[in-house]
């Protein structure tokens, strides 16, 4: 019998420390039934996909999961091929907050920045 060494792959979202603590601040306001938060890429806007996070109640089979100091971050099974390699930030400045998204998939983005296309 041969012996099968398994190599723990990378997580397909890299989160910025700033994200991390954004989740967890998410999660300490979080509905009861909430298990984490979820980043999902609906079709929506100009150019055809957009970035959304919301609160999930219970875990689907194909998400990845990613365990953060502040609660569990989900990423949509569907949305994984098109998030690969991103890396996922919060910022905060005087007039606007936001999750920003570093994704080397996106091949363009709308004008207002609400959308991108792969």
């Amino acid at each position: 019998m041969q012996d099968v060494k398994t190599r723990s792959r990378p997580a397909a979202v890299l989160l910025t420390p700033a994200a991390e603590a954004r989740i967890a601040h998410l999660m300490a306001q979080a509905p009861a039934d909430a298990i984490g938060v979820k980043l999902s890429t609906p079709r929506r806007g100009c150019s055809g996909l957009a970035y959304s996070v919301d609160y999930v109640t219970q875990e689907t089979a194909f998400d990845e999961k990613i365990e953060t100091p502040g609660g569990t971050f989900y990423i949509d099974g569907a949305s994984v091929l098109y998030l690969v390699g991103s890396t996922m930030d919060w910022v905060e400045d005087d007039f606007t907050a936001g999750f920003v998204f570093a994704n080397p998939n996106a091949k363009g983005a709308c004008g207002c920045g609400e959308s991108f296309m792969v």
